[in-house]
């Protein structure tokens, strides 16, 4: 018995010391959106804390372009060794490989979940000029005006752009999608009654609704947001199964060794936890998630699936 147990503890050794080795050269930090926006805040809040954890910078790199394709594909054909990672959102994994038929990667098998950080619902909004203030109100005039009232979003096959399918969907009202190379035009766009609704994650808008610029009608969250108490959710007002966020996580090429990804997992996990880095990622009006890569990987499984019905129910389109 001694034997078998001294056997088993020198075949472990490899595994272990390559885990106590990793990581030793820095890690690259893939944000696959333009430096700024909140993908690439939410990259160099957790890249901070993981560079501290890990002993190791932490180096964001920004390669944007095709709704976070670009980005996430080279992470995905990286060397999956765990020194390169993407700080990838819903779009990429969960929308778009419903909507292209040419997709570089398959996101279920091509990627190695590692962390889920943050979770961000939308607010629906409305025109200013229309004078409407819940969302029973714009949903009555949707009706009856089919097909003349417009909503924008941040790109074909963007959260903000399925949020607007789903919207359509649960209601039953026709609504023209006006798509924009970002959520900010989009807002510009809005505050001038050139589209007249909008469902964009919350630090988009939040600026303008506490300035009163703009209303929110709702939130598409399972249950109120803190930054914006006194806001129902669609749930509450009325239409029910609105429910959409955009939700950001770190992944890996697939391969990646499951030791690695434990040590790169905790330090993300530790990014959740610390103070500072906590109060950043709760000024972005989600719900900071805390999740093993196992409960990642089910996650992104049950949202792609679910999209993949929204896609396949609304006839959405890239063209």
């Amino acid at each position: 018995m001694i034997a078998r147990r001294t056997a088993l503890a020198v075949l472990a050794l490899p595994a272990l010391a390559q885990a106590q080795a990793f990581p030793d050269q820095p890690i690259r930090m893939i944000v696959p959106f333009a430096a700024g926006g909140p993908a690439d805040t939410i990259a160099r809040v957790v890249a901070r804390v993981m560079s501290e954890r890990l002993g190791r910078p932490v180096v964001v790199e920004s390669r944007a372009g095709a709704g976070g394709v670009i980005g996430v594909d080279a992470a995905a054909k990286a060397r999956p060794d765990g020194h390169t990672l993407v700080m990838a959102s819903s779009g990429a994994i969960v929308i778009l490989p419903h909507l292209r038929a040419n997709m570089p990667y398959d996101p279920l098998r091509d990627l190695a979940p590692v962390g889920q950080v943050l979770g961000v619902p939308q607010i629906v909004s409305a025109a200013p000029g229309l004078g409407i203030r819940s969302l029973t109100e714009l949903v009555v005039m949707a009706r009856a005006r089919p097909g003349q009232l417009a909503f924008g979003s941040a790109g074909i096959g963007s959260s903000l752009h399925m949020a607007g399918e789903l919207l359509k969907l649960r209601t039953g009202i026709e609504i023209t999608h006006i798509p924009y190379p970002g959520a900010a035009p989009a807002v510009t766009d809005l505050l001038a009654g050139r589209i007249q609704i909008l469902l964009a994650d919350v630090p988009a808008l939040i600026g303008q609704v506490r300035g009163g610029a703009l209303p929110a009608l709702a939130v598409t969250a399972e249950q109120r947001i803190a930054v914006l108490p006194d806001v129902p959710t669609a749930i509450e007002a009325g239409v029910p199964g609105l429910v959409s966020e955009t939700w950001y996580g770190v992944l890996g090429p697939a391969g990646i060794p499951p030791e690695r990804i434990m040590i790169l997992n905790a330090a993300i996990r530790a990014a959740t936890e610390e103070g500072e880095a906590r109060r950043v990622l709760t000024e972005q009006g989600g719900r900071i998630v805390s999740a093993s890569p196992e409960a990642f990987a089910t996650f992104i499984r049950q949202t792609y699936s679910a999209w993949g019905e929204v896609v396949r129910a609304t006839g959405a389109r890239l063209d």
